[in-house]
């Protein structure tokens, strides 16, 4: 079934079944069809697929038509691009745009997976089949006064090893609800996902899940020295919280801290952003959102990795309280902070959660943030920057997040950058000093001044956090992004080697 029940219910409770022929009462069949009007071997029905030439179906990926088979079976063309081109990525986007086409219909049949090729890996191919269809039943229709979700209750998977495949089906669906709650949690107005809600979330799954949760509260906060996400909060009447939440299998072979910003809801502080600006300023808790719902589903990763989850979450807005432009903040390791633009305040909230991610000693870290516009310049709005100070970690990451689709690009943190966030009056400033050049690498080299030797990973999703418009599987708003690269890099993860 499709996991964790996402915030809003957004997501179609799929169950998924394995059969090695057509169910006689399934309503509409879903079947590959590659460019040039091939379909897949073993297709258990017969088609005329010249019926489709003129109608403007050239099997382009997410391509769909509906045809009539000789034995009067409904079936859904569904365009898989050209044959040797295939990999999970694009079945994801296929099974997609299967769902999105029969939106309407109870029961769905496939043979998508008869388009596999043999070095692809079925197991993993069930799984991304799963997770593009559950996906594409998202919708986020908490405020709707008339929603029309997708009544899709049941999808059969046809093939000869289908039965094998039912544990990475099951998998794929578990992993799909916990992206979809990542994109309840970032959808949400900001006025009712404060850090106070987020922490009602977090303690629901961790009862759910059996995890451990720990909260810091405000006086918490202060008490432990995380002066970056108390200075931020300042300006808030919403009190600021850290949550924590940690996975701990019987016997862990290593353990890995993830890291999210949670600004709530993002004015700039008295640096204050343009109204436009603030449109989609809910969204600046994904990182966040991210850990918290990977947390939600680590267990069905069957992994032993013992993971820790922090969640820095905060509004950052102005007030007679908030901090000013100039003014200094202490970070829990210690180090000092000249605080010259309020907007630039992801980073020192991260900056606390970092050293004590640290404290929990992990053989890696990886953090998740919508950090910067400079990155959304540098990479656009579909591609994650990705900065580590471990060649080998990076590669593992990396390798996850290509593997889930989810596009990352490496970026570089150049060492003769790092005299940018040098202070006159403090260790050093949030900013860099070249006139807003290199942004996103200066905010990376700011957050390496807190990972101390610990092998890490930064993950900048200003851009595919949260979309403006849809793709198959992708919908308008939050995405969830990072989810499902975090759960597939705990899940393969090896203890990096000792930086040279």
């Amino acid at each position: 079934m499709a996991g964790a029940a996402a915030v809003g219910g957004s997501i179609a409770s799929v169950v998924f079944t394995t059969a090695t022929g057509v169910p006689a009462d399934v309503a509409v069949l879903a079947v590959p069809v590659f460019s040039g009007l091939e379909l897949a071997a073993g297709t258990p029905v017969d088609l005329d697929l010249g019926s489709l030439e003129g109608r403007d179906f050239d099997a382009d990926i997410g391509q769909t038509e509906p045809l009539v088979a000789g034995d009067g079976t409904t079936v859904l063309a569904v365009g898989m691009g050209e044959r040797e081109a295939l990999d999970l990525e694009a079945l994801r986007r296929a099974a997609g745009a299967a769902v999105k086409a029969a939106w309407r219909t109870t029961t769905l049949a496939t043979t998508l997976l008869d388009a596999v090729p043999e070095g692809l890996g079925r197991p993993a191919a069930a799984q991304a089949l799963a997770e593009g269809m559950v996906l594409a039943s998202y919708q986020f229709r908490t405020y709707k006064s008339e929603p029309k979700p997708c009544s899709l209750e049941s999808v059969t998977v046809v093939g000869a090893d289908s039965s094998e495949l039912q544990p990475w089906l099951d998998r794929g669906a578990r992993v799909a609800g916990a992206v979809a709650l990542a994109r309840d949690l970032v959808n949400e107005p900001a006025g009712a996902m404060t850090p106070r809600r987020l922490e009602a979330v977090a303690r629901e799954v961790a009862e759910r899940e059996g995890l451990e949760i720990e909260v810091y509260d405000e006086a918490d906060i202060a008490n432990e020295r995380l002066g970056g996400l108390a200075g931020v909060a300042a300006g808030s009447e919403e009190p600021a919280r850290l949550i924590r939440l940690v996975y701990s299998p019987e016997h862990p072979r290593a353990t890995v801290a993830l890291v999210g910003k949670g600004i709530t809801f993002d004015s700039g502080g008295l640096s204050i952003k343009t109204s436009e600006g603030m449109m989609t300023m809910k969204c600046d808790m994904s990182g966040a959102a991210a850990v918290i719902a990977a947390m939600s589903a680590v267990a069905a990763m069957d992994s032993d990795v013992k993971v820790v989850g922090l969640a820095a979450c905060t509004e950052n807005l102005p007030s007679g309280r908030a901090i000013k432009p100039g003014d200094v903040l202490r970070i829990r390791n210690g180090k000092t902070v000249e605080v010259l633009n309020t907007d630039a305040e992801g980073r020192l909230v991260l900056a606390d959660a970092l050293s004590l991610a640290v404290e929990a000693d992990p053989d890696a870290m990886v953090d998740l943030a919508t950090l910067t516009g400079a990155c959304v310049v540098a990479l656009g709005a579909e591609i994650a920057g990705l900065m580590s100070n471990h060649e080998g970690l990076a590669g593992q990451v990396e390798s996850a997040a290509q593997r889930v689709g989810e596009p990352v690009w490496r970026l570089p943190l150049p060492e003769r950058y790092r005299r940018h966030i040098d202070s006159e009056v403090a260790d050093i400033k949030n900013i860099g000093a070249a006139h807003g050049k290199a942004g996103a690498l200066t905010a990376g080299l700011f957050l390496q001044e807190f990972v101390g030797d610990r092998p890490w990973v930064h993950l900048d999703i200003a851009g595919p956090a949260f979309r403006e418009e849809a793709d198959t599987y992708l919908p308008k708003g939050g995405t969830g992004f990072g989810v499902r690269t975090v759960l597939e890099f705990v899940a393969a993860f090896e203890k990096p080697a000792p930086s040279p």
